[in-house]
């Protein structure tokens, strides 16, 4: 069996995958990866299925060996990702070999790194998932000396390969949708949440990120009188003091503060991945746009596939380099 040493951990790292789905009528939220569509680009350049279980680093990596030639991405949040002297390329996929140590340092823009491998990690699956759910005491933190196993690799040939890059890791607009309780919220009160710029708090985790802002909260006419009812990741909640908050996967599944909005699936990572003092401001988009827009984990992970390039090595860091044909085609010169 292949398995993965965790020699050094960051903080808060743990085993995600696209989470549970169905349990929200018994009080157990979706949880799963902070930023979907970074488990979407590591299946994309291993070649893969979407479900497949990676390490979720927040803000910082760790040092990893395998026990066998195992295929590894690196998406989501760029971090200086090493083996030995040699630099890896982010958002792309390596292979890593028994005798290498891979080293991830802090995160370079963003907050949440994956690395994913071939075959994804084979923990036991807890209620159909092997995502890791803090609040709700599934699985745990991993730690140094944390030794996982690896599934079985499909898909062995597909390595060295280079996804573009999008720009979700420093803020900028968030779309959302009205929502039940948009109304109670007055014209001029909408109007100027739209308007408004927002600094990502320091405070946030995995349930959700705090927005602050200059001027006055955005409270509704009659909060106090809003009975709890079921939230969902996205939703962009108001707390007493007007103040708001975008959940992310591992939020409550009932709340009773008022919600101006949810935020669309696809502009969730980019909630989830603004660090402290980033800037976000909201649009607000019809819901058929939303509903025309959306991708399943399945969808995008195909259309990630297809922008999938081969990655250009340095010749320099080849330690195969003679084994390659380098004249094949050459003349003397003395033919043309």
């Amino acid at each position: 069996m292949t398995t993965l040493t965790i020699h050094r951990a960051g903080p808060a790292m743990t085993v995600q995958d696209l989470g549970r789905e169905g349990y929200l009528s018994i009080g157990l939220p979706r949880g799963g990866a902070a930023d979907r569509k970074a488990i979407c680009e590591s299946a994309a350049l291993l070649g893969q299925s979407p479900d497949h279980a990676v390490i979720e680093m927040a803000g910082m990596g760790g040092v990893f060996s395998v026990n066998q030639p195992t295929r590894i991405s690196l998406t989501g949040a760029p971090m200086r990702a090493t083996i030995g002297d040699r630099t890896l390329v982010w958002n792309a996929s390596h292979l890593l070999l028994p005798e290498d140590r891979l080293t991830i340092g802090p995160a370079l823009s963003g907050v949440y790194g994956y690395l994913g491998f071939g075959g994804g990690i084979a923990t036991e699956p807890v209620m159909g998932s092997r995502s890791t759910h803090l609040t709700c005491g599934i699985g745990a933190v991993l730690d140094s000396g944390t030794t996982l196993p690896l599934g079985p690799d499909r898909n062995t040939d597909r390595v060295g390969m280079i996804l573009p890059t999008d720009n979700r890791f420093e803020g900028g607009t968030v779309r959302y949708i009205n929502g039940p309780q948009t109304a109670l919220f007055d014209e001029t009160t909408r109007a100027r949440f739209t308007q408004t710029e927002f600094t990502r708090d320091p405070a946030a985790n995995r349930q959700g990120v705090k927005l602050v802002s200059k001027g006055a909260g955005f409270a509704t006419a009659d909060q106090l009188n809003i009975l709890s009812d079921a939230i969902q990741p996205g939703d962009i909640q108001m707390t007493g003091d007007g103040v708001p908050f975008v959940l992310l996967p591992e939020c409550q599944t009932v709340g009773g503060y008022p919600r101006i909005g949810t935020v669309i699936p696809q502009d969730i990572p980019k909630v989830a991945q603004a660090a402290a003092g980033a800037k976000i401001q909201f649009a607000c988009i019809p819901r058929e746009e939303a509903l025309s827009s959306y991708q399943s984990p399945a969808g995008l992970t195909r259309d990630l596939a297809a922008l999938c390039k081969p990655l250009i090595r340095d010749p320099a860091q080849m330690a195969d380099l003679l084994s390659y044909q380098l004249i094949s085609g050459m003349i003397t010169g003395w033919d043309a």
